[in-house]
């Protein structure tokens, strides 16, 4: 039990570390907040398996389209999806947002997360998971940057350096990865780590050929150490790429 307590400790001080070193690298994140609790709620729908620009891109035509979200409820589903087109996956965002739209007006009486104010994290998050097309990640991010809580998401690039930093198993799933890391995030540092890792896994560790020999983090990267042993696979089983 000492010796896991232990491990633990020197977990929470390393994920420190690295928030330190990637805040001096890429400053402090500025986001700018979600107009309301719901929007950020579909925002985050909408960006599901796409990117910021085209999630960003139908929410604005969606709500240029159906300016409140009582026109979206009455919308035919047809016209939703068109809306929503370019965020990918139409078909099935269009109607997991008109069903959330649905539930909270039947169960509350208006299209509203207002309701969610006073709850505490534990019970937002379970709240947020009960509604359709809502995971751990999407609730996860509704909650950062709809209500502004000190809760960590994890997306496909920082599940990907996670693994890859050796601070969870590589063969860790990404909601393993979310529970694992909200015990080690530096409290009042979520917002900072979540979107200071998706810059430097899109910046320098990529997916394919990751430019270790530009990282700030090598220095403390389980991969690039396995690629010194191994002569060219780091521990994410793929080969990275020096430069400079």
């Amino acid at each position: 039990m000492k010796h896991r307590r232990s491990a633990q400790a020197q977990l929470k001080a390393f994920v420190r570390r690295i928030e330190t070193v990637l805040r001096k690298e890429y400053g402090v994140p500025v986001v700018a907040p979600a107009r309301t609790l719901l929007d950020a709620l579909v925002e985050t729908i909408l960006s599901q398996n796409t990117t910021d620009t085209n999630s960003s891109r139908a929410f604005k035509a969606l709500r240029r389209r159906f300016p409140r979200w009582s026109n979206v409820l009455a919308a035919p589903l047809s016209d939703i999806v068109a809306a929503v087109r370019c965020a990918g996956l139409a078909n099935t965002k269009a109607p997991r947002i008109k069903t959330i739209l649905a539930r909270l007006k039947e169960e509350h009486g208006q299209i509203s997360l207002k309701h969610m104010g006073k709850m505490n994290n534990a019970t937002a998050m379970e709240y947020l998971l009960s509604l359709p097309g809502v995971g751990p990640k999407t609730a996860a991010c509704t909650l950062l940057f709809g209500m502004g809580r000190d809760i960590f998401p994890v997306d496909t690039h920082i599940h990907r350096l996670c693994r890859r930093l050796g601070i969870v198993s590589r063969f860790a799933s990404a909601e393993r990865t979310q529970d694992e890391m909200a015990a080690l995030v530096p409290k009042g540092r979520a917002l900072s780590l979540h979107v200071n890792l998706i810059r430097h896994g899109r910046r320098v560790c990529k997916a394919q050929r990751p430019q270790c020999g530009g990282c700030v983090l090598a220095g403390m990267c389980d991969s690039v150490s396995a690629l010194n042993v191994t002569g060219g696979r780091g521990a994410s089983g793929q080969r990275a790429t020096k430069v400079g």
